[in-house]
């Protein structure tokens, strides 16, 4: 179809087609707050661990100057002078390098000049005393009280998290924007906590419901609705890196990954208290109560990449482990402490003892596999105890009788001639054995092999007698008792050093715990539970921040602190503290749940904003940071799937169960890393399924989902990437799923509007928007489906197809306000 017939006019048309200005009320803040002192550890240290650390931080000192703590910081150069003079900016050499307009004596020497902003922060910051505080991280969360402003409008303020808002509005001379409509925050609420639109009835519902009671029913009713897991369990698997095969070469499956997937979903869906959810990840096969669920979420230890052929077995091994520690600390603490794998962290203080430390915790959990053998550590038999034992020994049993086979098998195989001793390494073995064994066995030889491959075949025959057992990808094996854990030499892990015991980062200040040497005969060493124990505790600096800040970030967007897995000195600095310290002690107190702290922030006035821009808020705020408005967002690439498979009428809702194949073009399957191995067919009605579901293959990502920023899942992903690219554009026009679509979508709006092309049209639109069409876009429409019948010889089928797609594609469609 030529470009010309999709109308920038229809495609581009933005959800917010007026920005209206708002008028300003300075009565609703009251008086507005004096500037306050420089926060050292908010303002200051950001732009030092970022612009100056590099030559002047803990590892470096240029020109005898180190600005990670306050007594070097004041020291004499060696060039004589002093780089801070308390309370006096002005003689400070640093305010001078950073000002001099000579750019070989200006500072940093490289990169970009520090702002005007970054400067006047310095100067505040020397003039008040050049004082140093402790990271806010590194410090213990306070609960202060939301803040009241005299004369301010009381109204807005629907829970304590607006009276922080506001205050912060007030000081930075803003006023939040008006709140949305009825039916921009009906959409909000479905795609927030199901991923879903809501249908034209709900929205209707709701729309018309004038009792004031209205909002808050309905987000009681989406927070009980079994989509709520899909979609807050997919935020998660995000961060853990799911993904059901193993990478490189031949990125083999992943027996069993779904159950863990569905125990993520069904622990939103149950409201599991979120220390629970984190206990029985890190040492669920630990707990005073081993329970079917807590087994399930072990399979946490087996989602990262690994190699079935490592050139250094050693270093792969090392390497998983630092996948391990690097997931862990980010997902659940919100630190880098990877960092400190070779050397100290540059910038946190984590020592690289810290992170051997934690490497400790983790001494008993084995690899995923080994070549010989890639699913006796990974698959758990749930089977009942003595079902299970039964299984294990005639396992043990079989493993010992192949490995005498194979060792019998090698005395002939080094009789042979060099060709066919390569060939019994290949996929032609057991036809070679098969052919020329028994000519290079001599007859005790061959009665004991054909004695042993008896035995062989009876082991497996009991086996087979006790029937395949329900399986869990799941920490099925563990070293109960650990070799010690050494500190690698700048990380080399064939230099050991010290030995170092399991202990908490030292930031912490936590005492070292004391684990007693597992029992003869224990399953595992009991270390991972004092480590969950820990990180799950009220008292941890940083645990319910961490997931505090995470809800709020996918209400809003964006966290409170914007780098979601980094609250160290080089992370963002949270935009709102005392929030963020209120919500994390306010979820403590609230044993942990996570809908009542949906539930607060939603009820909030902040929450229900509008986008609506503001010219002189733009101006002081065009990063939103002071939440003077809601952010407009571009639904997720799960989300978008989803929302078409529900416009055409395809959507299956189905639960829970095995994951689906999408349909995949040749091109496509041919660039995995084995082409043609690892993708199975669904049928229509799977493929249909939520995008949840989707069988997520390292080396063969759905190009849809991809096209739209589904993250890499070699790493924990804190947040997705917003891009817009030519790709997507590509996939919602040209691809094959999205034609598709819209051609399910034309044939429902056949059978629902008839055969009037003006209420085709409307429909089409009231499907797809949940709203009436208006006098243009019917015209546009009609404009359209007469241009594609009359100048490009389509049916009038086929014009309806164009339409519906257009209507796919609409921003409204692909927005939420």
């Amino acid at each position: 179809m030529p470009p010309r017939l999709l109308s920038s006019r229809l495609v581009s048309r933005c959800a917010l087609t007026s920005l209206a200005l708002l008028v300003g009320d300075a009565s609703l803040f009251g008086s507005v707050a004096l500037a306050k002192p420089v926060d050292f550890s908010r303002e200051v240290k950001p732009i030092l661990a970022r612009r100056c650390f590099a030559c002047h931080g803990p590892e470096s000192g240029e020109g005898g100057l180190r600005l990670d703590g306050r007594e070097h910081a004041l020291a004499e150069l060696d060039s004589g002078l002093l780089a801070i003079v308390p309370e006096d900016a002005e003689s400070s050499e640093l305010i001078a390098r950073v000002t001099a307009e000579d750019e070989s004596l200006r500072m940093p020497p490289e990169g970009k000049a520090l702002t005007e902003h970054e400067v006047d922060v310095l100067r505040r910051w020397i003039d008040e005393g050049a004082h140093y505080q402790k990271h806010w991280a590194f410090v213990p969360p306070v609960k202060r009280e939301p803040p009241s402003l005299a004369g301010a409008n009381q109204s807005w303020v629907q829970t304590p998290i607006d009276a922080f808002v506001l205050a912060q509005l007030a000081a930075n001379n803003l006023q939040p924007a008006p709140q949305a409509d009825k039916r921009a925050l009906c959409r909000r609420a479905y795609f927030d906590l199901t991923g879903l639109p809501p249908t034209e009835q709900q929205l209707e519902e709701f729309v018309s419901d004038d009792a004031p009671d209205a909002w808050e029913r309905l987000i009681d009713q989406l927070l009980a609705s079994s989509h709520y897991g899909e979609r807050w369990g997919r935020h998660w698997l995000d961060l853990v890196r799911f993904a059901e095969t193993n990478s490189f070469e031949r990125d083999g499956g992943k027996p069993n990954a779904w159950k863990y997937r569905d125990y993520v979903i069904r622990s939103f869906n149950d409201d599991k208290p979120y220390d629970q959810f984190v206990k029985e990840q890190l040492a669920g096969d630990e707990l005073d109560e081993v329970t079917h669920d807590s087994i399930l979420a072990t399979g946490y230890y087996r989602l990262g990449i690994w190699d079935d052929e490592p050139a250094d077995a050693v270093q792969s091994r090392s390497d998983e482990m630092d996948d391990l520690i690097a997931t862990t600390s980010q997902a659940f603490l919100g630190l880098t402490v990877g960092c400190a794998r070779c050397h100290d962290h540059k910038i946190d203080p984590i020592p690289q003892v810290d992170y051997y430390g934690m490497a400790a915790f983790f001494g008993d959990v084995t690899s995923y596999g080994d070549r010989g053998d890639q699913m006796g550590n990974n698959q758990w038999d749930l089977s009942s105890p003595e079902a299970a034992a039964e299984r294990r020994r005639l396992k043990e049993q079989e493993q010992l009788i192949e490995r005498e086979k194979i060792s019998m098998e090698e005395v002939g195989v080094k009789r042979m001639e060099a060709p066919d001793q390569r060939r019994s390494e290949t996929h032609e073995r057991e036809a070679l054995l098969e052919e020329k064994l028994p000519d290079y066995l001599n007859a005790s030889e061959q009665a004991l092999y054909d004695e042993t491959r008896a035995r062989l075949e009876a082991a497996r025959e009991e086996l087979r007698k006790l029937g395949e057992p329900e399986s869990a990808l799941a920490l099925a094996k563990c070293e109960a008792h650990p070799a010690p854990t050494h500190l690698n030499v700048r990380g080399n892990p064939h230099v050991p050093g010290d030995v170092v015991e399991p202990h908490f980062p030292q930031l912490f200040g936590a005492e070292t715990p004391a684990i007693p040497e597992a029992s003869a005969g224990a399953r595992s060493a009991g270390r991972r539970k004092v480590l969950a124990d820990w990180i799950a505790s009220n008292e941890n600096l940083l645990t319910s921040r961490v997931i505090a800040n995470r809800v709020w970030q996918h209400h809003f967007g964006r966290g409170i602190v914007r780098s979601a897995n980094n609250f160290g000195e080089l992370g963002d600095v949270p935009t709102h503290p005392e929030l963020l310290d209120w919500l994390a002690i306010w979820l403590t107190e609230h044993e942990w749940k996570l809908k009542p702290l949906h539930r607060l922030i939603m009820t909030s006035s902040a929450y229900q904003m509008s986008s609506q821009a503001d010219e002189a808020a733009l101006a002081v705020d065009p990063l939103n940071d002071n939440l003077w408005r809601f952010d407009l967002r571009r639904l997720g690439a799960e989300e978008l799937r989803d929302a078409t498979l529900a416009a055409s009428g395809q959507l299956n809702l189905a639960l829970y169960g095995p994951s689906f194949y999408p349909e995949m073009s040749a091109e496509v399957l041919a660039t995995q890393s084995q082409p043609g191995q690892g993708w199975e067919e669904s049928s229509a009605a799977e493929r249909s399924r939520r995008s949840v579901y989707i069988f997520v293959k390292r080396s063969l990502l759905t190009p849809l989902l991809t096209a739209f920023d589904f993250p890499d899942v070699d790493a924990s992903c804190e947040a997705r990437f917003n891009t817009t690219q030519p790709g997507q554009a590509l996939s919602m026009l040209n691809g094959q799923f999205a034609n598709e679509q819209a051609q399910h979508l034309a044939k429902r709006v056949r059978a629902e509007a008839g055969d009037d092309p003006r209420e085709q049209v409307a429909r089409a639109i009231e499907i797809t928007l949940g709203r009436q069409a208006t006098n243009e876009e019917i015209a546009d429409g009609l404009d359209l489906m007469k241009q594609l019948l009359e100048e490009h010889d389509r049916d009038p089928q086929e014009a309806l197809r164009y339409w519906c797609l257009v209507a796919l594609n609409q921003n409204e469609f692909m927005y939420l306000d």
